[in-house]
Order: C-alpha cells, then structure tokens, then sequence
C-alpha cells in the first residue's frame, strides 16, 4: 500500500481539497484506475489526475512490478517494462503455441525431442540450433524466437542453420605410388608381419616380417604419435572379432617400443605364432584379459602370467593407427 505524504501534510489538494490526513492511495484512487493493486479502492473520483495540485507537488514516484507495466503516480501513461520481464526464446515459443493452438506433444514430436526437453526450453531458453528447428518446422520467425524482435530486414527468406562444429580437417588428395616409386624425403617404409608356416608341415606358424609388403608411412604422422620408424611394423586383421571397428582386411600400424599395458587400449599379441589384435586389460599378478570388440561371438579371455608362458602369448606392441575399407 502506499504511504503517507508527509511532506505534505499541512496542504491540501489545490483542484478536489482532499484532505491531506489521508493515504495517498485514498486521495487519488479517482486520478488513475492502473495505480495497481496495493492501492485502496476506496476515495473521491471529482479530480482529473492532471488537474491535481497535490499530486503534481507529491514527487516520490512509485512503481507497481506486480504487473506486467509500470505506472507512475503522476504519470497515467503505462510504460512498457519489457526490462522487468526478462523474456527468452522459451517463453516466445510458449506464446506462440498458444497464438496457434499447438500442444507441447504436437510440437515435442514435430522437433523430434522429448516432452521433458520441450519443458526445460520452456524454462531455460532454446540452444542455436533448436532454434533453427523450430523456425524451419513450425514456420516461426527465427529472428523474433532469438531476440523478440521482428526481422528488421523484413525478409522471409528461410533460416539459416547455425554453424556446426567441425570435426574433421582436410589432410590433402591421394598419392598414387607403387613399389618403384622413390620415397620422398618425409616418407619411411614400414614393413608388414605375417605368419610364415613352418616346413614341418604340423601347420604350426611363426610371426616374421615380409620382405615384400610394406605401406609408406610419412614422418610427421609418427612424430605425431611418438613412434620411432624403426619400431613401426603394420598387421592385416583377419576374422570378425574386432568388427565393426576392424573388418576383416583391416590394417593396423603397431608400435614395438610400446609393450606395457594400458587398460583399453588396442595392442597387437603374437600367440604361439597366430597374429591376433586385441583390447587389453591387466590383471593381478601379470596377467591379462583378452577382449574383443565383438564380445557376442568372441567373450573375453584371461591368462594368467604362467598361463601367458605356457600358450607363448606376446605383447608386440600398442596399436597406434589403422585403416578400413568400407
């Protein structure tokens, strides 16, 4: 409620002569009819609020935030307090549901999220790119949802989706070379290792490296990965375990001068002469867990340090990059 104008007790009113004993809501309830609600309803309604003396005299001024506008109490002229509101996108969006006579689940399905979503945009404000997608599905404008403004430009051109994050970089086009072609001065050979089966005939194979195949690796990629050339070997997968991040055909560059286990990472075994690449785990007392990524068809496998020497199991070295034909 309003209080009393002190200052102004020894005068009364130069148009109405209210009495100046009486709150200020009493005395000029009849001047305005937006004083708001903390105003008593009650007081003489004879007086124009610009005719009024004392009220021009009574210069505190008093703002009622109840409502959406504020009102001066020598000003009948609401002002807009859009600065009190603080509208976002959330509550634009919600407007303009109602203006249409869409639901939340209408337009929950139409963008494709959830009713959950839907209500902590309603609280919080729509992210860029939903945004976009409320503009482009709903046929609203993508300017006035952002700021609350009509499109100065006054285009209706279709939104513009905001810029998406990038997640890959242009390395250049492909060298075609053969096994005749020279080296350029960035580029090393690393050779591949293969089964070889000995000629006993009992079908037992050792690993060994190929004389004759062999991928051209350039020295800023190994750099890159704080391999040492002379350390870098490559190794063809075969079977479907590690599908589908390794198909079958797939090659791995692996580095030896990195034996020691890290839990999860990819690292190719010899296992008594069988070329296998496998995600590694560590187990107490030396031992190791096998896994694939195609756990339904391949479990897990765990060898224990003795077990590891009977079966002649071998770290060759961590996977430090591969490649897939799709």
């Amino acid at each position: 409620m309003a209080g009393y104008a002190s200052s102004f007790f020894d005068r009364k009113c130069l148009t109405c002569g209210n009495t100046p004993d009486l709150p200020v809501g009493d005395r000029h309830r009849g001047h305005a009819k937006k004083l708001g609600k903390g105003f008593a309803r009650s007081g003489r309604k004879d007086c124009a609020l610009k005719r009024c003396g004392l009220h021009k005299q009574f210069r505190r001024r008093r703002v009622n935030t109840s409502q959406r506008y504020v009102y001066l109490i020598n000003n009948t002229t609401p002002v807009n307090s859009v600065f009190m509101t603080n509208e976002h996108s959330g509550d634009r969006l919600r407007r303009f549901m109602a203006e249409q006579g869409l639901t939340a689940k209408q337009v929950a399905e139409t963008l494709e999220v959830s009713p959950q979503t839907l209500n902590n945009w309603f609280n919080r404000g729509l992210p860029a790119r939903a945004i976009y997608q409320a503009a482009l599905k709903l046929f609203v404008g993508q300017h006035w949802l952002t700021t609350g403004e009509p499109d100065p430009s006054g285009r209706s051109d279709p939104p513009v989706p905001p810029a998406a994050d990038s997640n890959a970089s242009l390395d250049g086009p492909f060298d075609v070379w053969d096994d005749d072609t020279p080296l350029e001065n960035d580029e090393v050979y690393v050779p591949f290792l293969k089964e070889v089966e000995l000629s006993a005939g009992s079908g037992r194979t050792v690993v060994e490296q190929s004389h004759k195949q062999r991928l051209r690796f350039g020295k800023m990629t190994l750099r890159r990965q704080n391999v040492q050339p002379s350390e870098a070997v490559c190794v063809t997968v075969s079977g479907n375990s590690m599908e589908p991040v390794l198909p079958n055909g797939s090659t791995v560059g692996v580095d030896q001068g990195s034996t020691s286990v890290i839990d999860g990472k990819m690292y190719a075994l010899n296992h008594g002469g069988q070329l296998r690449v496998k995600i590694l785990y560590r187990m107490p007392m030396g031992g190791l867990r096998l896994r694939s990524y195609n756990r339904e068809e391949h479990p897990d496998e765990e060898y224990t340090a003795q077990q590891m020497m009977e079966n002649e199991l071998v770290v060759l070295g961590r996977v430090f990059w591969y490649s897939v034909l799709v």
